[in-house]
């Protein structure tokens, strides 16, 4: 994987403007914060997170693909104010979860997710090398 920075950008902060990479593709679909038997524990954007980036490590694992693979991810949240507001608790868990900032990101505030409790959605996209 290479990050792709024009010349004379800086570097982003938390993301990657862009990434190409080799091999084979796993799509991860939207990931809430609820646990494996589809129970949420918390109401909390901050904890919900990182239930939701657990659930895209358990997923990448069950295609042989690890966090670092990571080239792209969406976020869906429900009220930007509160995703701003958990940022570093946000920020605690990517480190622990996934690592590194490398991948494309893109954050989006929505009305609203199908499941009711969730405040935020995750969609990733990973390149396991050739």
């Amino acid at each position: 994987m290479q990050v792709l920075i024009p010349p004379g950008w800086p570097r982003p902060r938390g993301y990657a403007n862009g990434v190409t990479a080799r091999g084979r593709m796993v799509f991860v679909a939207g990931m809430i914060g609820w646990d494996a038997q589809g129970q949420f524990h918390t109401d909390d954007l901050g904890a919900q997170a990182r239930q939701a980036l657990q659930n895209i490590v358990e997923v990448l694992q069950a295609g042989g693909a690890k966090p670092e693979h990571i080239v792209r991810m969406t976020w869906y949240v429900t009220d930007k104010r509160e995703y701003v507001a958990a940022y570093p608790e946000i920020g605690k868990a990517f480190r622990e979860l996934i690592g590194s900032f490398n991948a494309a990101m893109t954050a989006v505030e929505v009305t609203a997710l199908v499941e009711d409790r969730a405040k935020v959605e995750i969609e990733v996209t990973a390149v396991v090398p050739d």
